[in-house]
Order: structure tokens, then sequence, then C-alpha cells
């Protein structure tokens, strides 16, 4: 087993150097031939990039000085209590865009009954019927969505 890899070891080494040596050979009517040997007339070796794998990146680099986030000089500042003032207007719109939200998705649940949805005068055929059975089950999942998005933008309000 031993002289099995050690074989194998060998023969990958040789077939490695030969691999990387490709010739193009070029016959008297100018048609290109690729090649491994360049025995014949009008052969020229292709100096092609190497194959090798570039070592890593050594472990005693210093890491890139991070860039400063803060802002220039001549920056706009908003003193702290305009900024609490504008955070506060947004918490209080995110509230009401939430009470909002969870009323129209009352009314879609009250509409959708649990699967059983009223049929109107005009839904004769069973096709409009369905349609407006989907786009109610639609409209109902887009309405949590958007309830657990506001929730979760308050949460992460100071």
């Amino acid at each position: 087993m031993k002289q099995y890899l050690i074989g194998l070891a060998f023969l990958f080494a040789f077939s490695s150097s030969a691999c990387a040596q490709i010739y193009v050979c070029t016959d008297a009517n100018g048609k290109k031939d690729y090649r491994n040997t360049g025995v014949t007339k009008g052969c020229k070796l292709l100096d092609l990039p190497s194959s090798a794998v570039p070592a890593p990146p050594s472990a005693n680099k210093k890491p890139a000085a991070a860039k400063s986030t803060s802002s220039p000089a001549n920056f706009p500042k908003v003193d702290d209590s305009t900024q609490k003032a504008r955070d506060s207007d947004r918490k209080q719109i995110l509230i009401d865009e939430l009470k909002v939200e969870e009323q129209k998705l009352e009314a879609l649940k009250k509409e959708y009954n649990g699967g059983d949805v009223e049929r109107r005068a005009d839904e004769r055929m069973p096709a409009k019927y369905v349609e407006r059975v989907n786009n109610l089950k639609n409209d109902i999942a887009r309405t949590e969505k958007n309830i657990e998005a506001l929730k979760r933008e308050i949460s992460n309000l100071k």
C-alpha cells in the first residue's frame, strides 16, 4: 500500500509538470493546433500562467485600519433635543401605522370568515369568487407581515 501511494505521488508530480507545457503548432495552411509536445516544425511553447495556488496571507500582517465613521467637520449637526423630538415623532408614526394595519387585518379576517367567504351577487361565476378568496388570503398574509415589520421596527427604537 505504501509503495502504491509513493508511486501515485510521483505520477502526480510528473504529470503536473508535463501538463504545464502547451505548444501551439501552425501547419503550412496556417491552421493552429495545440499539443503537449513541440517535436514538429512550427511549434512554439506557450507562456501560460502557473496553476499554483497562491499562499494564504501571513498571520503577522496588521489588519487594515478601519476608516473613521465620523462625519466631516463642516457636516451639519442636529442638537439632541431636536433629534429626540424627531425620534418621538417617528415612533408615533410607526405606532399609528401599526394601529391602521391591525384594523385592516381585523376587517380582512372578518370578511374571510375562516375561509367561508360570502358570495356577492356579481360573483355568479366560480372563477371570480375563487379569485376574490385568493386575493383575501394574500391580503391577510401581507398585512400580517406588515404588522410584524412594524412591531420589529418599533422595538428597535430607543
